[in-house]
């Protein structure tokens, strides 16, 4: 690998981890670098999913307070949830062909984007109060999608948990924790696949780590409006180059 490209990978994975910090999106951001470095559409998204888990559980660990059960559902029942489901998706991922997730994937972006774009624009989710089998039912199906692809898995979850009736804040905390479980059990079936590129994994693990850290010391004082159209921006921008070279 070339010096520009691990530069191109560690600046990647640092914006991707203030992005992350401040707004969510920064998959759209080391998509494209690994792809750039060389990397196949497969092989870029579980390099990615690996390079960011470090990042994922470090935001887990910082809300830990604030996690605990989702409309009557206890956190242990949604730890297991998540961490099967992620352990599916991922599975699911290794068994489909290089082409046809290279083809697949102009759309994971579009629809991810477009996801991201409903969550951040949307305005508030009316509270419903699911059943604990919608919910369950609901969870299993983001974490399988967080394993195999993951992006929008954030709002996904907003969505769901607060249809179930737990306030915004509360949500965010379970959310973030989550995402790391959905990706602890995609990373672990990735890393014994064989087909994570390390040194790139490696090089935007470090960059998403000091992102993330410099994000969160800088989230009272950066507006995330700007940062939530610039995901918006990069992910249309993203799916459309795809499309193009599709």
């Amino acid at each position: 690998m070339t010096t520009e490209s691990l530069l191109l990978l560690l600046g990647a994975g640092l914006w991707a981890g203030v992005q992350n910090a401040l707004a969510g999106g920064g998959s759209f951001l080391t998509l494209p670098a690994l792809m750039l470095a060389g990397l196949d559409a497969r092989a870029a998204n579980i390099t990615s999913t690996v390079a960011l888990f470090p990042a994922q559980v470090t935001m887990g660990l910082v809300n830990r307070r604030m996690v605990a059960g989702i409309g009557g559902l206890s956190f242990r029942t949604l730890f297991w949830l998540s961490l099967a489901g992620g352990g599916v998706g991922a599975l699911l991922l290794l068994l489909t062909p290089s082409d046809i997730f290279r083809q697949m994937l102009p759309w994971l972006v579009l629809v991810a984007t477009l996801l991201f774009a409903r969550g951040a624009f949307g305005g508030r989710i009316e509270m419903r109060g699911l059943s604990k089998g919608r919910t369950v039912f609901g969870q299993v199906l983001v974490a399988i999608y967080g394993g195999y692809f993951g992006g929008g898995i954030g709002f996904l979850m907003l969505a769901l948990f607060t249809l179930a009736g737990t306030a915004l804040k509360e949500a965010q905390a379970n959310k973030n924790a989550l995402a790391a479980v959905m990706n602890l059990s995609a990373t672990i079936v990735f890393a014994v696949s064989g087909e994570v590129e390390w040194l790139s994994a490696a090089v935007l693990s470090g960059g998403a780590i000091a992102g993330g850290w410099l994000g969160a010391h800088a989230i009272r004082h950066v507006p995330d409006r700007p940062l939530k159209v610039a995901v918006v921006l990069i992910g249309l921008t993203l799916a459309a180059g795809l499309f193009w070279k599709g």
